[in-house]
This record gives C-alpha cells, structure tokens and sequence, in this order.
C-alpha cells in the first residue's frame, strides 16, 4: 500500500521497500533484515531499512488519523463526496489538520458567539464585497444584544476573521511566508536577570530560524522553559497581511475596509500564535532531530570501543575521604574479592594501599587495572604507577559516567544483592575495560554522558533511537550466549526482557547451552524469534562448528555442500583460506541466498567471531597535570575525546575538568561536522588556548599538534 509513497521519498527500488514492509509486517527486525536477507532488500543497511520502518509508521499513523477525522465530520452531518475525497488525497499532516480546522470542535470563540447573535448573514453580505451602504445593511441586525451598528460590524468582522484563519489556502501561503522569512527572537525575562546570566548569549538575541544552528535553539527554548527568556518566531507584519489581502480583497468599497479589519484582527489573534506555534514545534522537532543523531553516533562509538577481552581485571572505584573501592574479577566478569584502600587525604595510608595492591595483583594474577576517571582518579593512577611487581600490569583509564546510576540500579542489585553500591561501581568499571558494550547496555544510554542537550528533546523518540542504536550495536558484534546477561540478551535480534529472563533461567537450570538448536527449548522462545535472533548468538565449543560464527543456522546445509565441493569437512573449512578461496559461489546462488548472503558466509569462515571493535589501548596523560591549576596557556597534552557535539569535541586531559575544543580548532581546514575528523575514544594531543579557573572552562586546540 506505502512502498510506492515511501520510495519516492527515500529515493529507494520500490521492489525492494516493498520486500522490506513485508519483512516488517512478518516480525523481522531490522538488524536481521540488513543482515539475513539482503537478496529481498537489496543489500540495503539498517539506516535505510530504519528510515523505511519509520516512515511505515508515521503512514500508518496518518491513516488513522484520516479514519478519525471522516468519523468526526460525519458525525455532523457535513461530509460531502468532495470532502471525503479531499482527506483521502492528503498526505501532508499539516494540510489533514488545516482541512479538518472549520469541522473541528472548539470551545466558544468570539465568531461563534456572532453566528449565535445572527450575524452571519451579515458577515458573508461584508465578505462579498459588493457596493452596499453597510450602515443600512448592518440595521436589520441590531436588538437588544446587538445594540449598535458597530458592534454588528465588530460581529461580523469576528465571523470573516475566523474564515480567514480556516482558510488552507491562506494558512499554506502563510506557512511558506514563515518558512521563508521567519527569526526567531529571545529577550531575557527581566525579573529573572540574575537567574539567567547563563543565558546571556540569548538576552536580545534574534537570528533567521532557518540559520539557528540545532544547540542554539535548544538552548534557548531550555531558557524559555525555566521562564529566563521570552522567545517568539515571527515575520514581517506587513508582507503577512498584505499575502492575504492579494487573495481576499476584491475592490476599495467599504465592505473591502471592514474584510482588511478582520484580516488585520484574524493574523494578529488567530493565524500568527497558530503559525508559530506550528514552526516552533518543526523548528524544536529538526534540532531534536540533530541532537538524537549526535547522541546516537557518539553511543554507536562508545558502545562499539575496544574491549580488553576476557583477562583477570582489578577495577578501582577512587575517592579521597571515603577511600578506593577495589573489586577482582576473572576473565569471565565474575567478582572474585572485593575491599577498600585509603591511599589518599585524609587517612594517607599509601604505603599500606600499595603492598595491599601488589598482594591482591600477584595472588589472583591480575592482567590490567581499571581505574575510574572521577575525583581522586589522578592520584590513584600515579599510585598503581608506583607499585613494585614482578610482572607488568597494563593501566587504564576508564570513563566512569554513569556507574553510579548503574550500582544503585534493580539490574546490580540483583546481579550483587550482598554488596554495595561502592563494589558495584567497581565492578562496573573492570567490566567496561573488558567488554565495554556488555556493561553499558545496563546503563539508560542519557546518563552515560555522550549527548548534547539530550534531557531537552523528546523523550520518547530519544528511546526508541538509542535502543535502536544499543541493538544495532550489539547484533553487530555478536553474543556469547552462555555468558551474557539479561540486558545484552534483550538487545538481540528478536528477543525481548521476559525471553533473555527465560534463557537465563534455562541456563541456571540446565548448565551452558551446548547448541543453538537447544535455544528451541526455551520457554516461550519459538520459532520466528529462534530465526530473528540465532544468527547473532555464539556459543563457543559448541557440538556444531558453525555456531560461533556468524553464519545462521538456516545455511548450514548450504555451508555443508560448500565444504563438500572442495572435499573437506565444515570444521576443515572453517578459518582454511585456501579451501574457502576454492569454492566456486556462483554455483550455490539461489532466489534464497544470492552473491551477497554468500559473500558474507565467505567473509565469516574466514574469520569467524571476528570482534570487529579492535584493541583497548591505554592512555598515558601528562603525569606533572594533576588539575586545572597545573595548566599553561600553549601546553601541549596527551588527552582522549570523551564528546562530542556539533559545535566541537570534550577531551578528558586526566584531570576532574575535562576541556573543549572548538569546531574551528580541530583541524588546519574547515570543518563542517566535528564528526567528520574526531571520533569518541580518540588519542589526541591537545594545545591549552584558554583557561577560566573560576567557571572551571579550558579551551583547547587540535590545530599545529602533531597527531
């Protein structure tokens, strides 16, 4: 029904949008579709298929809002042949809701009243405009609550101002006036004028609304929301009413001087606040928009950062007063011994912390130590730096937001129901460096701290984007499924929270899964959601070679017949260049599994559970920069990008405040998107420009360092 409508938008195959819909309306996800069914989609990526899975709903949603309006209008009486056709022609929201506006019911208005009083007669009399003596005209009208012509004018005038507004013709060209033309204008709330210095920026600050860059806009409308500053989006007085004066006013008569009142009255009260309130939602909805696709892309990076893997890890929760909270985990995440040390101000126990430290380091045989990056965490690095072992132990600095919303949550309650939040969130920290993506998914992705204005947009299309992100992101590296947890396990591909549960369940009860055929005894777990997810799960030493790789169980018979035509067995095959080189796929194309599907099957053999996320590497900041009065205008330092917006790019320099670096000082060329030369968890070196003490701000530049 859509495919025709939604390809012409996207400027995608029609066939192929179609053969998407009807994977969608079937239960598939888009993770599964771009992967397992390029042949249908044309090899399209999750970005187009959830561009189509969009667009479907919003469709959807327009058909049912056409179903409730014809229902509403007929109700009254008034849906004619022509108008019943003119809503199903509409596709444009905005017209559907402009073709309802004369039908729709509302409270009493002052036309209304007039119509009551027996005015409109009169006013359609005005509206024609024909050369009639309206003092006469309007004396047929006046009685006891129409006691004089004016007030019989003003009636009418009333009645004219409000046809004006329900006019769609008129209200379309005074939408592209605005679309044009419009600014948008802030002044401070002069009573709040302390309260609002942040805001200063915006204290008489008016722009063209289509120039607002999208953090200025929501900055100022977060200003208007905590009633700072007062905004309005207006254009031209004038050129609005003389746009509907060319359409309206026929002739110099008088009448044509009462239609210019109602058209002055029928702008200023009724079209203009409707017109703006409409474009400052557009404008709000385009800014939410480019700050959800900021958030998104800065989560993709961070969820997809560089695991350390599986290696025995001390994670260090640091503080001054309150000590460091230390946790021990082996190579499987699980929490071997925890305890606290009190190297710094005010107990001073360093040397104790350091002996207790290489105690634990040698006892449990310790590959890396992961420290969090907040208050204390300098100072702890350099104590770790200090110990005497004798094998080396890799240090990481690890980025911590959020791990406190994470240990006092119901998911590390019921993960450690006998420690507290302090061992939870070192916990939390160990396991970021070894699988930073399998930690954070138990974190809301809007307290992990990568966002731009992300408490400001809508909330709700603020979820469904970053859970689309967390489950592209997580299908995308595949799953271990006798050792993730529920929340990763609700990510995949076709599951949900009550069938990850589930799966824990059965392998509480029944030991590790030794097949993904064993995932059909699960409860609850059938056979759409078996084929939507089982590509995306890994077991490891599993009874059948394939099911650690990312090949679907749906061709193993195929991956069979392949190993046969170059006479060796699938586990043969499996990481065997040669043979899989050999095998001549134009021979195993079908409508099923065409070049694309077999090309993948390829590139899987070859390397299979192939982490595509790389190596976590450390960072070594500068040693002699503890905080922000260590810092020099021209100092050069290592740092990481922990940020970024669409203005520039947070760079953690090792120190509690972290420093930005301008869109115009990341590189020797301009640069139109930040994301365009940094990327999150990128090692930068950094020149000190600027340095505010007070407001705790450092700006910093990328410019004529060598990176």
């Amino acid at each position: 029904m859509f495919s025709e409508r939604i390809a012409k938008a996207l400027h995608l195959e029609k066939k192929r949008v179609k053969a998407v819909i009807d994977l969608l309306e079937e239960g598939g996800t888009i993770p599964f579709i771009a992967r397992y069914r390029k042949e249908l989609s044309g090899s399209m990526d999750e970005v187009n298929i959830a561009d189509i899975a969009e667009h479907l709903k919003k469709l959807n949603e327009l058909v049912a809002r056409k179903e409730t309006i014809e229902k509403a209008i007929s109700e009254q009486g008034k849906l004619s042949p022509k108008l019943a056709q003119q809503i199903k022609d509409c596709w444009d929201p905005t017209r559907l809701e402009d073709i309802y506006l004369p039908y729709k019911k509302k409270r009493q208005t002052r036309g209304e009243k007039a119509k009551k009083l027996g005015l409109e007669p009169l006013a359609k009399l005005i509206f024609a405009q024909d050369n009639v003596a309206l003092k006469n005209a309007s004396n047929k009208y006046l009685n006891k609550e129409v006691p004089n012509v004016e007030d019989a004018l003003a009636g009418a005038r009333d009645i004219i101002a409000e046809w004006i507004n329900e006019d769609a013709g008129l209200r379309d060209k005074i939408r592209r006036l605005f679309s044009k033309e419009a600014s948008i204008q802030s002044k401070k709330v002069k009573s709040k004028e302390e309260e609002a210095k942040v805001y200063k920026d915006y204290f008489d600050y008016v722009q063209p609304l289509a120039k607002c860059p999208s953090h200025r806009l929501l900055a100022i409308r977060r200003g208007e929301k905590l009633g700072l500053l007062r905004v309005s989006i207006d254009i031209d007085l004038d050129r609005a009413q003389d746009a509907i004066e060319r359409v309206v006013i026929k002739n110099n008569s008088e009448s044509a001087k009462q239609v210019k009142l109602a058209i002055a009255d029928a702008y200023k009260r009724l079209l203009k606040p409707s017109i703006e309130t409409e474009f400052k939602n557009l404008s709000k909805d385009k800014a939410d928009l480019v700050a959800m696709e900021v958030f998104a892309r800065n989560l993709r990076q961070l969820l997809l950062a560089a695991p350390l893997g599986e290696k025995v890890v001390l994670g260090l929760d640091p503080g001054f007063r309150t000590g460091c909270k230390l946790a021990v985990l082996d190579n499987t995440g699980t929490l071997l011994y925890n305890t606290a040390i009190y190297p710094h101000p005010p107990q001073n126990k360093a040397a104790e912390a350091k002996h207790k430290l290489a105690q634990l380091i040698e006892k449990y045989q310790v590959e890396a130590i992961a420290i969090g990056n907040g208050t204390a965490g300098r100072e702890t690095m350099q104590l770790c730096k200090g110990i005497d072992l004798p094998y080396p132990v890799d240090i990481y600095f690890i980025n911590e937001a959020g791990a406190s919303i994470y240990s006092a949550s119901k998911i590390a309650r019921e993960e450690f129901p006998n420690e507290d939040i302090t061992v939870r969130g070192a916990v939390s920290i160990a396991r970021r460096l070894m699988d930073p993506l399998a930690e954070l998914v138990k974190i809301d992705p809007k307290s992990i701290g990568v966002g731009q204005y992300q408490h400001d947009v809508n909330q709700t299309r603020l979820k469904e984007n970053l859970d689309q992100v967390v489950s592209s992101c997580v299908n995308a590296v595949g799953i271990n499924l006798n050792t993730a947890s529920e929340p990763l396990l609700s990510n995949v591909s076709g599951l949900n929270t009550t069938l990850a549960k589930n799966i824990v369940r059965y392998r509480n009860e029944n030991g590790s899964f030794s097949s993904r055929s064993e995932l059909n005894k699960v409860k609850r777990l059938g056979k759409k959601a078996f084929e939507q997810s089982a590509g995306f799960l890994r077991i490891k030493q599993s009874k059948h070679p394939l099911d650690n790789t990312g090949v679907h169980p749906e061709r193993y018979t195929l991956v069979k017949e392949m190993a046969a035509s170059v006479n060796c067995k699938v586990e043969e095959l499996i990481g065997n260049d040669a043979k899989i080189d050999a095998i001549k796929l134009s021979t195993f194309i079908s409508v099923e599994a065409g070049l694309p599907t077999l090309k993948d099957i390829q590139k899987e053999l070859k390397r299979p559970g192939l982490d595509p996320r790389g190596e976590a590497k450390q960072i070594e900041f500068n040693d002699k920069i503890k905080s922000i009065e260590d810092l020099e205008i021209g100092m050069i330092l290592p740092g990481v990008i922990n940020n970024i917006t669409k203005f520039g790019a947070f760079v953690d320099i090792g120190i509690k405040k972290g420093g930005m670096v301008h869109i115009s000082q990341l590189a020797n060329k301009f640069v139109k998107d930040p994301a365009d030369v940094v990327h999150l968890e990128q090692h930068v070196q950094v020149k000190v420009l600027e340095i505010d003490i007070d407001r705790g701000r450092i700006q910093l530049s990328m410019k004529d360092v060598n990176q």
